[in-house]
């Protein structure tokens, strides 16, 4: 596309590879996990302007926790948690990222590019991966196990991989064949020798599942038997192809980012409108088990919006009109409610399902509403 001259050098040296047409030398998406303390922000403003397109990145902070990971003014939004966000309602965005509470883990594309993206009328959805979330799995073990065994090379601290009985309790419980696991019932593997982890589990025998002499002999694999877990165990796994993605970008897998949709305890959002003698609840502030303070909802009132909505007796309140609550005090959340006159929307769990999270150390910042 370039002729050139001895004497005059190229033939159009104003024109730069940025311009041409056909996209090469656009840039690739970017990946940032912002962790931040409940007393901190992360940093930055986004911004929806005239005569722009997308979720612009704006006001990075000087030193704070954006610019320091590498955001960049002009920087355009396309992911939030390994949820698409570029055709999304701009108010909804921000509630997303306000919803993930102290992390979140976000895609974006530099002004530039993105401009020459959607000149070419390219899908931006494509330049992303597919699934990058890794999976929580709660396992019921049956009469034969838990339907799984680990592998990993001697030596080797935090490097397991997963072995998948067709059809057993893992399987249904959503374990991906070849996934590699991270945390067992709530805590990492990462600083794990293989001699370790076998410690925390029984030796071959009733109960158990492995693949026996067919193994690899550098991968030796033992079944799971848990000493701890009874009857239940519960995984954060990744696919392989998730657990290169954070690995090749220096990124931590935390089950704040997992995908839950495989577990048995689901969250709920209860919309109401207020009647006349109000939404018929009281909200009272007490202990989780875990220790922490959370807000819970008792005297639910028979006939009232709040059992209509689907309330019941000690639900605790994870989130509000899509915003999570952690970090604020009775009153904070009492005011949050209010702010709208007639009408809200409120983001549950019951005990049980508390209890299970709790658990896992899934913190109540990462829901969001649907």
């Amino acid at each position: 596309k370039f002729e050139f001259n001895p004497k005059d050098g190229i033939d159009n040296p104003a024109l730069s590879l940025a311009e041409d047409m056909d996209g090469e030398g656009m840039g690739e998406p970017r990946f940032y996990l912002l962790s931040k303390g409940s007393t901190e922000t992360f940093g930055f403003c986004l911004h929806e302007e005239l005569g722009y397109q997308g979720h612009i990145i704006r006001q990075v902070e000087l030193g704070g926790l954006a610019q320091r990971r590498g955001l960049q003014d002009g920087d355009r939004l396309l992911q939030v948690n390994g949820h698409f966000v570029d055709h999304m309602d701009h108010c909804k965005v921000v509630q997303k990222i306000k919803a993930s509470g102290n992390q979140v883990l976000l895609a974006v594309l530099d002004g530039d590019s993105y401009e020459a993206a959607k000149a070419l009328g390219r899908d931006l959805s494509q330049m992303l991966p597919a699934d990058i979330r890794p999976r929580l799995c709660h396992i019921t073990r049956d009469k034969s196990g838990f339907g799984f065994s680990v592998s990993g090379p001697e030596g080797v601290k935090g490097t397991f991989q997963l072995s998948v009985r067709q059809d057993g309790p893992a399987e249904r419980a959503g374990v991906p064949p070849g996934s590699w696991l991270l945390e067992l019932n709530g805590a990492s593997v990462r600083s794990y020798s293989h001699t370790q982890l076998a410690r925390k589990v029984h030796a071959p025998g009733a109960g158990g599942w492995g693949t026996g002499a067919g193994d690899v002999a550098e991968r030796p694999a033992f079944p799971i038997q848990l000493k701890q877990s009874g009857s239940k165990v519960t995984l954060l796994v990744a696919s392989s192809a998730v657990e290169e993605f954070y690995r090749v970008r220096g990124l931590r897998v935390t089950a704040a980012l997992a995908d839950t949709s495989w577990l048995p305890f689901k969250v709920r959002e209860l919309h109401m409108v207020k009647g006349p003698t109000g939404y018929g609840f009281l909200l009272k502030e007490d202990d989780c088990s875990s220790g922490a303070t959370g807000q819970f909802l008792w005297d639910v009132d028979a006939g009232l919006p709040a059992e209509q909505a689907g309330m019941k007796e000690g639900d605790r309140l994870l989130a509000v009109n899509g915003e999570s609550i952690e970090g604020l005090d009775h009153q904070q959340t009492v005011l949050r409610i209010r702010a709208h006159d007639d009408q809200v929307t409120l983001l549950v769990i019951d005990p049980a399902g508390d209890d299970f999270y709790q658990s896992v150390g899934f913190e109540d910042s990462v829901w969001s509403c649907p």
